[in-house]
């Protein structure tokens, strides 16, 4: 088995001068850096305080599993010989917050639109979705359902 290791950096600056001296005197800034990409500006979600004009973990989290999906979606057609011309996915994660505080994701329904050069192979296409979701890293990693609707 092959091990990969994926290091980022996450730095928080919302020190807005007193630190965390109280719940509502620090900002909820970050940024996500990895050797030689631009960075990803963070914060929380607005719920929580967070600037909305950042990205907030949980939105990261839909991203990449949406990521992950089209990009075995696409390998596997390219082996297939099914030709793929445009690819959008509109995911949506529901997440629900518990009494104390905490929460988690409920699910996650990736929902893509693929362009197929030939139209008749989308049954084919349609059950390469399934096995994208079989071998989607982080889909594998997720401890909810990740479900698709595609369309074509």
């Amino acid at each position: 088995m092959k091990s990969h290791q994926y290091e980022v950096s996450v730095t928080w600056t919302g020190n807005t001068g007193t630190g965390t001296s109280s719940y509502r005197a620090y900002e909820r800034a970050h940024e996500v850096r990895a050797d030689g990409k631009p960075p990803i500006a963070g914060s929380a979600d607005p719920s929580f305080r967070g600037d909305p004009a950042r990205w907030n973990p949980e939105e990261l989290l839909v991203a990449s599993l949406s990521e992950c999906h089209m990009l075995w979606f696409l390998h596997l057609c390219a082996v297939e010989k099914i030709v793929v011309t445009a690819y959008e996915d509109s995911p949506l994660g529901t997440m629900t917050e518990t009494p104390d505080g905490g929460g988690r994701f409920e699910e996650v329904v990736l929902r893509p639109r693929a362009t197929l050069a030939d139209p008749g192979r989308a049954a084919r296409a349609a059950e390469l979705h399934h096995r994208a979701n079989e071998l989607c890293f982080i889909a594998n990693s997720m401890n909810f359902p990740v479900r698709h609707e595609p369309s074509f």
